[in-house]
């Protein structure tokens, strides 16, 4: 009980932050009918921007850290997006009236990370005062990649013993390359190179920094509104994708938070880091997947599985998850 009584006022104080607000409104503007729109040039720049400066804040923190530090949260990264897609495999791809093909790649796109939820978590750790190795931000990928891939093959597999075509060969390359050039992962990924292989600090201090926050809350209106549009989508799919949407951020979060802690206990990885780790593996990619999905599974619906992610995944992840993990954190280093 000591627990809920001290987690409860944190969780509450994280549910009023700046970030969960915007998202909110751009939800509420959406809902009312509002002809409010920001232009998809801007929503692409700002999502650049958001990127590029996680990218060089984990950059730089990787070129003053200890390689070997990072090993272990990658490899834990690895694994939970391939876990993830599994997890969807084999509950809602179980479920009446789920096609294997819409589970896999509702999997997959909650495999993968959501930049905006990455770049939403950051400043409230930051505001919190909790302790983050600054590299967690590298994570992105390591769990990105692997999980879209994995849904891909996976997919590409139960298809070709549908039909049986047992011969056919699933090429994994192709998969990573195209998700390695979407512009999220690119964006990050220069980011990172940028930040390890130069000195970017002044304009990271003078530029980067400064705007971020303001930034962010602009991209929060959108996604508010884009999941307030996504909900129709939504409602046209069987019901059991908004109960997997509503629950699975959480379920994922906990299973990463849980192997954070276990990482913290081996390396003396912080619960900030756990924290980051767990709020990634709660996201749903919101850039990077969509198209890559698409494309690689053209038989699931899309309705499903990005009306799944962007309706209820995404203010999930922000809206209960964030706040979630920060305060369990919190009463963890005894605030």
């Amino acid at each position: 009980m000591a627990f809920f009584s001290d987690f409860l006022p944190l969780f509450l104080e994280q549910v009023q932050s700046p970030t969960l607000g915007f998202l909110i409104g751009g939800i509420i503007v959406a809902a009312l009918g509002s002809q409010l729109a920001i232009p998809d040039s801007i929503y692409k720049f700002i999502s650049f921007f958001l990127l590029m400066k996680i990218g060089l804040t984990g950059g730089i923190a990787i070129r003053n850290s200890n390689p070997t530090e990072i090993f272990l949260p990658a490899l834990a990264a690895v694994g939970l997006g391939i876990v993830i897609v599994f997890i969807a495999r084999w509950t809602l791809g179980k479920l009446p009236g789920i096609s294997v093909p819409d589970a896999v790649a509702t999997g997959g796109l909650f495999g993968a990370v959501s930049g905006s939820t990455l770049a939403a978590v950051l400043p409230q750790l930051d505001s919190a005062k909790i302790p983050y190795e600054a590299w967690t931000a590298a994570l992105y990928p390591f769990m990105d990649i692997p999980a879209l891939v994995t849904a891909i093959v996976v997919a590409s597999v139960y298809l070709s013993k549908k039909t049986g075509n047992t011969a056919e060969k699933v090429e994994v390359w192709p998969i990573i390359k195209e998700s390695i050039q979407s512009s999220a992962v690119t964006s990050l990924l220069l980011g990172v190179a940028l930040g390890i292989l130069t000195k970017p600090e002044p304009v990271y201090e003078s530029f980067f920094n400064p705007l971020f926050r303001g930034f962010l809350a602009v991209l929060m209106i959108i996604m508010g509104m884009e999941a307030a549009q996504r909900m129709n989508e939504l409602r046209k799919v069987a019901q059991w994708f908004a109960i997997y949407a509503f629950i699975s951020p959480i379920v994922h979060g906990f299973l990463a938070f849980g192997v954070g802690l276990i990482i913290h206990k081996i390396t003396g990885f912080t619960i900030g880091g756990a924290v980051v780790l767990a709020v990634i593996a709660a996201s749903s990619s919101d850039i990077s997947g969509p198209p890559t999905l698409r494309a690689g599974i053209p038989s699931a619906n899309p309705s499903a599985y990005i009306g799944a992610s962007t309706a209820i995944g995404t203010p999930v992840a922000i809206a209960i998850c964030i706040p979630l993990f920060i305060g369990i954190a919190e009463v963890m280093l005894g605030r």
